[in-house]
């Protein structure tokens, strides 16, 4: 193995330099070096990119598959795997209460230490990788965190067999939302306004309306005709925030998945009159990533639509950036280190 590797690094905000870095080398048997295939870009990357949340000279990217090449047991190498959530410590309360994902010790999200997987390889513990199906290629598998962070969204709208779910925004964690949803029996109703992405929902089985299509009450204890009992956000904006509150039914929850720079101004009267719910989606539930390795195995789930067909190199990673910013691409973008 060479000393240095390709990495796409991030220097300022709205700028990346693709450049040799230092190849990163296990430190004892518990760690395994990853050669990476695939690694998506995530709305998170977009913000620590485009918005300039990121820490200069770092190397992003989490939504990654590719194979084990370096491990202290030899039985792992050529292992094709994932990478997984961080470790969580396990003792605090709500570990212990089956929400890692909320775990008293976790890094800060988007500002973890080490290096992330738009490069050539990376080095992570044992524990933190989860192995791929023998039926499942790579190009699919990295698709894997984005859709566990689909399902924890479903699981935080605890939807009934009878739901009416409404998904605001088609973008990869929209569109993944849909096609779960879809799987389950439901028809979701999708607001967006790009019309690539409307296209692709309607391919996925949803009804497709704009956000002009939305209906409007006049007062707060007041129901839309046609309203959701669970409203998914995923575009991030206020705008849609607060759209998706007013287009629920009494007793209806908004669950928040997508991450936006403007804070939304909900009306409480509304929140109060209709005992409405607002909650976040983070991240992932336990055993999330293996749920949905098994979903993306499975032939009659329709990942392909969920990815765009061709990676990009390393070299294009901005420009596919700014590109998924503007809603003129449909599916996951993957990278290609």
């Amino acid at each position: 193995m060479g000393q240095t590797m390709r990495a796409a690094v991030y220097r300022r905000q709205g700028e990346i330099e693709v450049t040799d870095v230092a190849r990163p080398r296990r430190d004892g048997d518990d760690e395994c070096v990853v050669e990476i295939e695939r690694c998506g870009i995530c709305g998170t990357d977009l913000h620590l990119v485009l918005d300039g949340w990121g820490r200069p000279d770092s190397i992003g990217g989490h939504e990654w598959a590719g194979t084990v090449v370096d491990a202290g047991d030899p039985e792992l190498v050529g292992r094709a795997v994932v990478g997984g959530p961080d470790r969580a410590c396990g003792a605090c309360r709500l570990c212990r209460a089956g929400r890692s994902n909320l775990c008293r010790n976790r890094d800060q999200p988007g500002v973890a230490p080490r290096q992330g997987a738009f490069a050539e390889v990376v080095v992570r513990p044992r524990a933190e990788l989860i192995a791929v199906p023998d039926d499942l290629d790579l190009h699919r598998a990295a698709l894997a965190e984005p859709l566990a962070v689909a399902l924890h969204a479903i699981t935080q709208g605890a939807l009934t067999s009878e739901a009416r779910p409404m998904v605001f925004g088609a973008g990869p964690i929209g569109a993944a939302i849909v096609a779960v949803l879809v799987s389950r029996g439901l028809r979701p109703r999708v607001v967006e306004p790009a019309a690539k992405r409307a296209t692709l929902a309607t391919a996925l089985g949803a009804d497709v309306l704009e956000p002009s299509d939305l209906d409007d009450t006049a007062m707060p204890m007041d129901v839309v005709d046609d309203p959701a009992d669970v409203v998914f956000e995923c575009s991030g904006r206020d705008t849609a925030m607060q759209a998706g509150l007013g287009q629920l039914d009494r007793g209806g929850r908004l669950v928040l998945v997508g991450t936006g720079m403007t804070p939304p101004r909900f009306d409480p009267n509304r929140i109060l009159l209709n005992e409405l719910e607002i909650t976040g989606a983070f991240n992932y539930d336990d055993g999330g990533f293996e749920q949905a390795l098994a979903l993306l195995a499975a032939p009659s789930f329709p990942a392909d639509r969920l990815i765009e067909p061709e990676p990009v190199p390393l070299d294009d990673i901005l420009d596919a950036m700014h590109r998924l910013a503007g809603g003129e691409t449909t599916g996951k973008v993957m990278v290609q280190p």
